[in-house]
């Protein structure tokens, strides 16, 4: 949900998110390759999304030490909590199709040939 109210803002917003979302994808990118053998799809946005924000709301790790930790505390927290491998796929993906009512008797069926109904009413005259 956006907050701000102007064009202006939202454009800044948006920028922002996506500017956080680069930089925990890059930092999850360098976690997961400071083991070897352990692919990117382990790693959970959510938990670098959670420690990132307790770092921001507790300003842990404002003063920059000399060191620089390319996996620091956020590839730190997921790395401790890894998500499982994937499972491998027996079949190729596909895409389901809906069981519409009104697709029944097929999409290209021309209407307009349907046989007219006459209805007649009969009223008891006086």
């Amino acid at each position: 949900m956006l907050r701000a109210r102007t064009p202006d803002g939202v454009d800044q917003e948006i920028h922002a998110l996506l500017i956080v979302y680069q930089v925990l994808r890059t930092a999850m990118a360098d976690a997961t390759d400071s083991q070897p053998g352990l692919g990117p799809d382990r790693a959970s946005f959510t938990t670098a999304l959670t420690t990132a924000r307790d770092q921001l709301v507790h300003a842990a790790g404002v003063i920059a030490d000399t060191v620089i930790d390319l996996v620091g505390v956020i590839g730190e927290r997921f790395l401790a909590n890894l998500l499982p491998d994937r499972r491998i796929r027996t079949k190729a993906g596909m895409i389901k199709r809906s069981n519409s009512k009104y697709q029944a008797r097929g999409p290209h069926i021309d209407r307009r040939t349907y046989k007219a109904t006459s209805i007649n009413i009969l009223t008891n005259a006086p």
